[in-house]
């Protein structure tokens, strides 16, 4: 595996969501697999990642509210973010959301090369984040293009996106935003891109 520094994201709005009916096959697989690794135990909801405050390039917050975990390391780890707006949420409307998100992880585990999710609450523009680690960038550029169409049934559709970076794992990223370098566009402050954590 090469070792070299990647030198763009992946996916992201330009991409697009995978068609509709590749989408929900690739859901349907999804959910059946992660009813089988809930069942096992394989799935594991660590808290110390809990009340951590991600920093955006675009000056933005997301909170940790929940991590989701499996026992399985990466030989290829990538980070994923993942953002969207839901749709006439407001105020109380958003602790709700957080606690029915339980119910949105047979969404996710279950497709191939999920190793860990950071669940972001609203930032302060109204947009949630799920920051994750995937085994395999393609694997994660599919589960984001499937989701797309999960993520455009209760979100505002042009405020869905992803962004994928190859070859860079999740803590990484967090514990020293910098390894980012040449990833994100200077000029632009990106919504996906870490810069700091507290």
């Amino acid at each position: 595996m090469s070792t070299d520094k990647p030198k763009s994201t992946l996916g992201g709005s330009r991409a697009g969501p995978l068609p509709a009916a590749t989408a929900w096959r690739a859901v349907a697989r999804c959910v059946v697999d992660s009813a089988r690794m809930l069942a096992t135990g394989v799935v594991h909801w660590p808290r110390g990642n809990v009340g951590r405050r991600l920093r955006f390039a675009d000056g933005t917050t997301g909170e940790v509210y929940r991590e989701t975990v499996v026992a399985v390391p990466p030989v290829e780890p990538c980070l994923l973010v993942v953002c969207f707006r839901l749709r006439r949420v407001r105020g109380r409307g958003h602790l709700l959301f957080r606690w029915e998100s339980w119910l949105n992880t047979p969404l996710f585990v279950g497709f191939p090369g999920f190793v860990s999710k950071l669940w972001l609450a609203a930032d302060e523009r109204g947009r949630y984040r799920g920051v994750y680690e995937w085994d395999g960038a393609d694997l994660a550029d599919h589960y984001a293009r499937s989701l797309w169409r999960v993520l455009a049934l209760v979100s505002e559709p042009e405020s869905i996106d992803f962004r994928v970076v190859p070859r860079l794992r999740r803590d990484e990223v967090l514990a020293d935003p910098g390894v980012l370098e040449g990833h994100a566009d200077p000029l632009v402050p990106d919504w996906w891109c870490p810069v700091g954590t507290s």
